[in-house]
């Protein structure tokens, strides 16, 4: 702690636009005006200076809290889906997946975009390994908008942003009062309460407290108490004249489960694949999971026994304390902001690696004639006499249990600047200046187990014993190896590093009359050490030994396949990095309300934890193998139109961007084995986003549509991809929201849907588009009082965002994610 208090103290002073002060009013003003359109849309995230967006060069949206509200969103992801340009696989509640604008994403998180929370990073880095920035992200009564920037200056007023940035923006205690309520779940297991309240202290002093708490099995059958936890935020603001300090603190304990790959039925051909959810397994509802699975054992990252809790999930714990400033100087405006996140999580999930028959499974594993029996469940013992019928599916799972702990990924940042407008010309000219820090701890265990599961669904899946045919049993209460024995012995790892991130940035912005031009400029410096054990390269290899687990004085043949960590053989990390970002852009602004503008930026997304454990770093000195390892860029250039009249908003921006990717892949062969497939390529995207909205009495419509032409353009390792649209990438991604409002009621409906895509770059076997339609109403009996009813999925459409596979195997079984099914909620919300 010591150390990030003196890296506050010692940050240089800087600079930031007086219109950054205003965000206070827009966080508070959010609920209140989301029913009205503005005569005047300020935009703040990821610019110079707030203006108004038809002044501005760069294409924004936002999203306020009474809109989000209506989503009846059951994680942050179908929150984000609703914005232009990011394709969201909206799966889990934190770990999801996200990429805008047909930027790559080879494996998970959101490499090329950044989350903020009021204003800086959650996390440095969008996509660490197994731990995302929405992990530690909650939607809640505390959250007044949420504004996103795509392109444009994001890259150069933030670091590892090029693809854009989106900021979660707390309510601040302006708007006086608050709100209590509660949420059941209808047709699925969730109990929620929320509240917050902001009121004023005295005339310059305000406060904001906002929270949730929640329990229940969530959106899919996993037979427990799934979803548990919640959070509390406070912050306090002082006014003064000519600026305010803000206190604010957050706590986050929360823990929700990880939906993985399941296995799915596929007929037909890879263009035109029919799927279908395999007998007593509905791929919307059901997830590997499940309460007789519970049991994670092994050796910890020290090589010392542990046992933990499969039902805890994803477990994420965040104690934030935070610093906001700004006040006027000399005719400067100075901002400064300071966070410390003390962060660590475990996410403990089922992966399963292959999928098979028991008999052939049962047969590999335990040889001819090896014999299967329940491990756990209300069966344990009893022997599994047809294989081929179990559970009408006749399946089983040889999964890995997977238990990725993080010690910590606590986060530091410090963003101060300062800007001035000067009176030029008889125009604005506006002047920015800033310096950011930030240190970013990655201290991580990797543990292993291999299980051996049938496939149930309705929570009630259990272990399954595989015994040989003269009797030696191949597996211990279920489980074939406390390591990833078979599928890969050296998938285990420890490892504790330290990212140190500097960055220069200023811009200039001239205005006047209808004219408005910029450029911004941001150098990023950055200083990465630390410890892997578990290297795969030189004397650091994952061992397999025997361990007595059970503590029982017999070494069975599961306890012979336990995997160690070699601790005397540490490979180190000691490099340096540094890339250049700037974007420069023009809005002309034609008339009163239609703009045109143009901008080309260039940024750079640090490589992060996902070059580690390969040959892009050294394991003698831990330097870089090719000093273009150290970071990927993105170059953009958009074409953009806003118009804005009375009730009618229409954006229509067009985007070319050439990206380059380092990465690591994860694969599953046809035998079932986990392959890890570094990358190293090139990409260009090019094509056209829209986002508009109407209002006509009652009735209003917003809605969001991108059409993007993304291919793969270079490969270093495989060349036979290039020229094939990335993995998961569709043409055509669309969202709107129609509804009719009076003072009683509104009433309306969310459409969500997207084009076909690629299971994997291959582009051979394709995962249908999908049209996903929610539904809400909310009465006011009173002024005070709303009762709500939400449908997620109303219709209960399968809609898949995941594929293991690259092509329909002959067994015509895949593992593949979809989204959930339909979820029904109502609330009862009390003001006051």
């Amino acid at each position: 702690m010591r150390k990030y208090l003196l890296l506050f103290a010692a940050a240089p002073f800087a600079l930031v636009s007086p219109a950054l002060a205003e965000t206070a009013s827009v966080q508070q003003d959010a609920e209140a005006t989301a029913d009205k359109a503005p005569e005047k849309e300020v935009f703040s995230t990821g610019v110079a200076k707030g203006r108004d967006r038809l002044d501005s060069a760069t294409s924004t949206s936002s999203l306020r809290a009474a809109e989000i509200e209506k989503f009846g969103a059951r994680s942050l992801a179908e929150i984000l889906r609703n914005i232009p340009g990011i394709r969201a696989e909206a799966v889990n509640e934190g770990n999801s997946s996200y990429s805008i604008r047909g930027l790559p994403l080879a494996s998970s998180g959101a490499k090329f975009l950044q989350f903020q929370e009021d204003g800086l990073p959650v996390l440095e880095f969008g996509d660490m390994s197994y731990v995302s920035s929405d992990l530690f992200l909650r939607a809640d009564f505390n959250l007044g908008a949420v504004e996103a920037i795509r392109g444009g200056s994001a890259s150069t007023f933030a670091s590892n942003s090029p693809g854009g940035l989106i900021n979660f923006i707390s309510k601040t205690g302006d708007v006086e009062g608050g709100a209590v309520q509660v949420t059941k779940g209808l047709d699925y297991g969730e109990n929620r309460v929320d509240f917050d309240y902001g009121s004023k202290i005295s005339d310059t002093l305000r406060f904001h407290i906002g929270g949730f708490y929640r329990s229940g099995e969530g959106p899919r059958q996993a037979g427990y108490t799934a979803w548990k936890g919640g959070q509390v935020k406070l912050n306090v603001t002082k006014q003064f004249e000519g600026g305010y300090v803000r206190l604010y603190a957050k706590l986050l304990d929360d823990r929700t489960p990880a939906y993985l790959q399941a296995p799915v039925a596929v007929t037909g051909t890879n263009s035109d694949p029919d799927f279908k959810s395999v007998a007593n397994f509905d791929i919307k509802k059901d997830s590997l999971l499940s309460r007789n699975i519970t049991n994670v054992i092994g050796l910890d990252g020290d090589n010392n026994l542990y046992r933990d809790d499969a039902r805890d999930g994803m477990h994420a714990v965040s104690k934030t304390l935070g610093l906001e400033t700004q006040f006027d100087v000399a005719g400067w405006s100075i901002s400064e902001k300071f966070r410390y996140a003390d962060n660590r999580a475990q996410v403990i999930q089922n992966f399963p690696a292959t999928i098979a028959p028991a008999a052939i499974l049962a047969t590999t594993l335990g040889g001819p004639g090896a014999r299967l029996s329940y491990a756990t469940g209300p069966n344990a013992g009893q022997a599994i006499a047809d294989p081929a019928s179990l559970n009408g599916n006749g399946l089983l799972s040889l999964s890995l249990l997977q238990n990725f702990k993080f010690n910590s990924t606590d986060n530091v940042t410090n963003d101060i600047r300062a800007s001035r407008v000067w009176d030029i010309a008889g125009g604005d000219f506006t002047t920015t200046a800033g310096f950011y820090k930030s240190r970013q701890s990655l201290d991580a265990d990797w543990l292993f187990a291999s299980i051996i599961t049938d496939v149930r669904g309705d929570g009630d899946a259990a272990l399954i014993n595989v015994t040989s045919a003269n009797g030696v049993r191949q597996t211990q209460d279920g489980y074939f190896a406390y390591s990833a024995v078979p599928v890969t012995t050296g998938y285990r790892r420890k490892y504790d590093v330290e990212y140190d991130v500097s960055a220069p940035y200023a811009s200039i912005n001239f205005h006047k009359g209808k004219i408005a031009i910029g450029g911004s400029i941001r150098y990023d410096i950055g200083k990465v050490n630390g410890s892997l054990y578990g290297s795969e390269l030189g004397a650091g290899r994952v061992g397999v030994t025997a361990y007595d687990i059970n503590q029982d004085g017999v070494i069975s043949a599961a306890e012979s396949r336990t995997g160690i960590l070699p601790l005397t053989n540490p490979a180190p990390v000691d490099y340096d990095y540094d890339y250049l970002s700037y974007s420069a852009g023009i809005n002309f602004r034609i008339a009163e309300p239609l703009a045109v503008f143009a901008r080309y930026s260039r940024g750079g997304r640090a490589a992060a934890d996902r070059i580690l454990f390969t040959s892009a770093v050294s394991p003698v000195d831990g330097s870089l193998t090719d000093p273009k390892n150290a970071y990927d860029a993105v170059k953009q250039s958009e074409l953009g139109l806003k118009f804005r009249k009375s009730d009618f908003t229409i954006n229509v921006t067009g985007f070319l961007a050439d990206t380059g990717e380092r990465n690591l892949q994860i694969n599953t062969a046809a035998n079932g084995s986990v392959q890890v497939e570094r990358i190293i390529r090139k990409y260009q995207a090019k094509g056209v986003e829209f986002e508009g909205g109407y209002r006509h009495g009652p009735f209003s419509l917003t809605a969001g549509a991108t059409y993007t032409d993304a291919e793969i353009k270079d490969d270093e390792f495989n060349p036979t991809v290039i020229g094939n649209r990335p993995r998961h990438q569709a043409n055509f991604i669309f969202q709107a929201t129609p509804q009719v409002t009076t003072d009683m009621f509104t009433v309306g409906a969310n459409f969500v849907g997207t084009t076909s895509s690629y299971a994997q770059d291959t582009n051979l076997l394709k995962m249908p588009g999908y049209t996903l339609v929610g539904a809400f109403l909310q009465f006011r009996p009173t002024e005070r009082v709303q009762l709500s009813l939400n449908a997620n999925n109303l219709f209960d459409k399968t809609a898949f965002v995941e594929v293991t596979q690259a092509a329909i195997p002959a067994s015509g079984i895949v593992t593949a994610r979809a989204l959930n099914g339909r979820t029904i909620s109502t609330s009862l919300r009390f003001a006051f």
